[in-house]
């Protein structure tokens, strides 16, 4: 029986996020941190709000680029608070603010994409959920990317939030056992190699 995970019920947009994006290990760093800032976004909310927002939160932040938003100030918070696109909370727009500079701080030293995917060394972990109840919201892996990141300076990445974040990059594959993404998410397990 192949059913899809049940989460991202019937919604167009939300379907097509599961069946192509979540869970396909993601290996840019870039990347990576935009997908985070997004998981910071969504706390209190659902993601649904912030996919739906998705578009306009890249054109509000100018595609994140961390090396532009490190340079921002409060003008540009202003700005932003403004802005009816995205998601108004003064206390996520500085913390992308100042993650942006974590962000480049980690990524001159090892990388952004080393620094997050050593927490499961180096290949996704395969879960086995059979349905939601067997999903937790969090993991030792989750606890500790959050620690190591706090440590950083970045802000919004508690283990719920870092635990999603593993989830929907690739880190984690928690797409249940009868869902059709499962195996095209396994096959891509492997990082690409330089060539």
């Amino acid at each position: 029986m192949n059913e899809r995970c049940d989460w991202c019920g019937n919604d167009p947009i939300y379907v097509a996020y599961h069946d192509d994006e979540w869970g396909v290990p993601e290996w840019d760093g870039r990347a990576l941190w935009e997908k985070l800032v997004l998981d910071g976004f969504q706390a209190g909310l659902s993601w649904i709000t912030i996919l739906k927002k998705r578009d306009n939160f890249r054109a509000a932040f100018q595609g994140f680029d961390p090396a532009v938003i490190a340079e921002w100030g409060e003008d540009d918070i202003a700005r932003l608070m403004n802005d009816p696109g995205i998601v108004r909370s003064r206390a996520k727009i500085a913390a992308t603010i100042g993650n942006a500079r974590a962000y480049l701080e980690i990524e001159s030293r090892q990388g952004f994409a080393p620094f997050v995917w050593d927490f499961v060394d180096g290949a996704p972990r395969q879960n086995r959920p059979a349905n939601r109840h067997e999903v937790p919201t969090e993991s030792p892996e989750s606890r500790a990317l959050s620690r190591a990141l706090k440590a950083a300076g970045f802000k919004f990445c508690g283990p719920v939030i870092t635990y999603a974040f593993m989830q929907a990059t690739g880190l984690i594959n928690d797409h249940y056992l009868t869902c059709p993404a499962r195996a095209r998410v396994e096959a891509l397990a492997r990082p690409p190699q330089p060539g």
